[in-house]
């Protein structure tokens, strides 16, 4: 039933993701039914695609504090809407199950001020999870980019959990994995994944098939590479609000499929002032800091070059994670 009473200013939101028949519904069901997740907030559940498993409300640990909104028209999902259905119900919290055929950006920018993403879970059938890796890559990666964990549900003993495991990490290194058997067995990933190249070495070098991998890493785990040496090749980028001995220098990176294309590029201080444009290639030996630079608009990943060539285009001037 509608209520009125004040909301709060900030409001957790809990995402689950998946495509139909992944188990989303089952754990949100289990995960409302658990007294432990009940703590008399309003919440509001918002169902964006109806599978063939419907929700038993009434096995809820408080039944009465939930409130359930089907929304199977992506056009309805504006801020207005949202904020509108906040306030109908004074929910003080949102569970959502997402339609596993529209991208999450979607959600993102539909999402009220002060809604707070909490947790983020992803399912997957493993009956089909590769399949549609294969086919619908897109919807794959952007299930996992931003996920916390990974669900493989009705994982078989005779499948090969590699497969599935270099699909997730080629998105996300920071998710936990997990492959859920018919009977109720639960496995944690646990397998390691060296990088593909050596962090310790005086130099670390970059093979241009792994330039990719370098850039995500970096980003993620910046304070293992600060005031170490890299060496790798990039195209420059200048910008004329930058110092003459500033530029930017990268890889354009494909992180899915030819429409996520897209330039990944570091700052970079050059030894002394040179004659460089953009899209020049140039192979860069250089120390990497953690200081303030323009482009971050404060603080980020510097390049403090200690060697500059120009050279050529590699053969394969597209990095990606495969």
């Amino acid at each position: 039933m509608a209520t009125k009473q004040k909301l709060p200013t900030e409001t957790p939101v809990y995402l689950f993701l998946g495509f139909l028949e992944s188990g989303k519904t089952k754990f949100i069901q289990e995960t409302l039914e658990d007294p432990r997740f009940e703590s008399g907030e309003k919440t509001l559940l918002l169902v964006m695609e109806e599978g063939v498993e419907e929700y038993e409300t009434i096995k809820f640990a408080n039944a009465e504090n939930v409130d359930y909104v089907l929304i199977d028209d992506k056009q309805q999902l504006t801020e207005a809407y949202l904020s509108e259905l906040q306030s109908k119900y004074g929910a003080q919290r949102i569970v959502v199950e997402y339609n596993g055929m529209w991208l999450l950006e979607d959600f993102f920018n539909a999402m009220p001020e002060g809604w707070m993403i909490n947790q983020v879970m992803t399912f997957f059938d493993s009956n089909t999870f590769l399949n549609y890796n294969a086919n619908m890559r897109q919807f794959v990666y952007d299930k996992i980019e931003n996920t916390q964990l990974v669900v493989f549900n009705r994982f078989g003993d005779s499948m090969d959990k590699m497969a599935f495991h270099k699909v997730v990490r080629g998105i996300s290194r920071r998710c936990d994995i997990v492959y859920e058997h018919a009977d109720g067995k639960a496995d944690f990933d646990d397998i390691e994944d060296p990088l593909p190249f050596d962090i310790n070495a005086p130099i670390i070098a970059i093979e241009d098939r792994d330039y990719a991998f370098f850039y995500r890493d970096l980003t993620e785990n910046l304070e293992a590479y600060v005031g170490k040496t890299v060496k790798f090749k990039g195209i420059v980028a200048r910008d004329h609000r930058l110092e003459a001995k500033d530029i930017v220098v990268g890889r354009h990176v494909m992180t899915c499929c030819a429409d996520d294309i897209q330039y990944c590029g570091l700052a970079c201080v050059l030894p002394n002032e040179m004659e460089l444009e953009t899209r020049d290639w140039i192979s860069v030996t250089a120390k990497i800091q953690f200081q303030k630079h323009r482009i971050y608009k404060g603080k980020g990943p510097v390049l403090v070059a200690e060697k500059v060539i120009v050279c050529n285009p590699p053969e394969e001037q597209l990095a990606t994670f495969y």
